[in-house]
């Protein structure tokens, strides 16, 4: 696993070994960014489930102009620091919170926080062909205060199992799907509620 473009293009990010986490593959990386484009440069980001930084340091690395990253496992944020300094870019434009993304969501909605892009490849749900999912990615997208810390034209990239099949509030405009082995990223915008 590695950073594939920007300013530290090409060096290999640690991971832990085991089953624990399952990092976003370069290939599917690579076409992500390839449709985000400059869509990165100078633009706020939040990654959900951050595992080991890979996604959000890869958005430092193109230009990003700050990166907060949520993971609730000590281990896992450890890796991120440790990644985040091989990458030798700027710590200031950093922040990692150690705990629940839900707790988050609701913490970041409270202080009127708002994010050009929101990343999140959690954990993958079972197979539930005929029942609703019950997953971390239908979880987030059932999140009420999702919606609240995206900024005007911003994306919610969503990372889940083809085999979780998901179901969308009313909420979220689907604008791109991206499809790569087990592996779907939608590209997802929250619609305006109406002014009344």
């Amino acid at each position: 696993m590695r950073i594939i473009g920007g300013t530290a293009a090409g060096l290999l990010l640690k991971a832990p070994k085991g089953l624990e986490v399952r990092p976003t593959p370069d290939l599917v990386k690579q076409a992500l960014f390839n449709s985000l484009g400059v869509r990165v440069v100078d633009a706020r980001i939040l990654e959900l489930f951050a595992g080991t930084g890979a996604l959000g340091l890869e958005c430092l690395s193109r230009g990003a102009q700050e990166l907060t990253a949520v993971e609730l496992a000590g281990r896992q944020a450890r890796l991120i620091r440790e990644n985040l300094a091989a990458t030798r870019l700027e710590a200031s434009r950093f922040e990692l919170r150690i705990q629940d993304a839900f707790t988050a969501l609701n913490q970041l909605a409270a202080e009127s926080r708002q994010f050009d892009l929101v990343l999140a490849d959690p954990p993958y749900g079972e197979k539930n062909l005929g029942r609703r999912s019950d997953s971390f990615a239908q979880q987030l997208l059932d999140d009420p205060q999702l919606p609240r810390i995206i900024a005007p034209g911003g994306l919610f990239i969503l990372g889940h199992a083809r085999r979780d099949t998901l179901s969308f509030p009313a909420v979220w405009q689907e604008v791109k799907m991206l499809k790569h082995g087990d592996s779907i990223m939608r590209f997802l915008k929250p619609i305006p509620s109406p002014v009344t």
